[in-house]
């Protein structure tokens, strides 16, 4: 068994093992975030290079042939999702602030790490990633929409697009840039035993730099928890409803799932700081973390579940 296969065969293991790492530190020492926190953002960088760098660029323009994909992501995400998010948090209506930080996370689809988890699902991650630009368009005309539609029209200067297209460049168009340009000019080069090892990175920094303050709001987000663990469950299955309804393949239907389940918190984590409560910015770090949970669960039931 070579380094790639064995890495592969303990990864679960070893993201559950870094996201506990993360608490303990986070916990233990939150005098680190800061400098763990400047390390996220890098760190996805590199992850997304590694992912894009194994996808043969050249068939991006293919990988959306066929309008039922495309239609899946949509209807789940702009459709679908917001009617879930709106019944899951009327609960939380008592709660403005935290209100207002599940919204925003919630009703933003993943354009990071979401390709990686697909990819290790074994799903149709090249046709999620030349949607990416899709999605991220859309959620930056949708939620000034729907989240002060959704909060009680409280939140109408709350959203500014500057961090989104921020994300965009820096998350998605250098590394898929840098990785065209690995793949051209050294055809040779494998960083698929890069994956696995920078994708504890990142679970570890955004656990460590983040769980001080989820730490710091005490009771309040424990609300929370369970919002976000029925959000990750309900939009699953309706991608994989969607998926079915459209006749989409195993892959495909994968690939629809995570984009529903997974929510775009690192970019919109800026947006909820920029607030004057800190329960919103924590609402956001605590869906990240019942998120990675359930991504590490998700990759292993969604292939058992579709090959039924």
């Amino acid at each position: 068994m070579d380094l790639l296969q064995l890495l592969e065969r303990l990864q679960v293991p070893l993201y559950l093992a870094a996201i506990a790492a993360g608490v303990l530190i986070g916990a233990a020492a939150p005098g680190t975030a800061p400098a763990l926190e400047l390390a996220v953002e890098p760190a996805i960088a590199a992850l997304l290079l590694v992912t894009f760098h194994g996808i043969p660029l050249t068939r991006l323009s293919a990988a959306l042939a066929g309008p039922r994909f495309l239609l899946a992501l949509l209807a789940v995400n702009l459709l679908v999702v917001p009617v879930i998010v709106w019944a899951l948090t009327r609960p939380l209506a008592g709660s403005p602030d935290l209100l207002l930080g599940a919204l925003l996370v919630l009703l933003a689809p993943c354009i990071d790490y979401v390709v990686v988890f697909t990819a290790l699902a074994r799903g149709a991650h090249e046709k999620l990633l030349a949607a990416t630009p899709l999605l991220m368009l859309g959620q930056i005309l949708a939620l000034p929409v729907l989240v002060p539609l959704l909060g009680g029209g409280a939140a109408s200067s709350a959203i500014d697009p500057a961090p989104f297209v921020r994300a965009l460049v820096l998350l998605v168009l250098l590394p898929l840039l840098a990785a065209a340009l690995l793949q051209r000019l050294a055809p040779r080069l494998d960083l698929a035993p890069a994956m696995v090892p920078l994708m504890v990175l990142v679970l570890l920094a955004v656990t460590a730099s983040q769980t001080p303050r989820v730490l710091g709001a005490g009771g309040a987000l424990l609300a929370l928890v369970p919002v976000y663990a029925a959000f990750l469950v309900l939009a699953a299955a309706a991608g994989l409803l969607i998926a079915r309804l459209l006749r989409l393949n195993a892959p495909t239907a994968t690939a629809v799932a995570f984009s529903g389940a997974t929510r775009n918190s690192l970019v919109v984590l800026p947006l909820a700081l920029a607030m004057p409560t800190p329960l919103a910015p924590a609402a956001v770090v605590a869906q990240t973390l019942v998120e990675l949970i359930g991504m590490v669960v998700l990759v292993r039931v969604l292939p058992r579940l579709l090959s039924r």
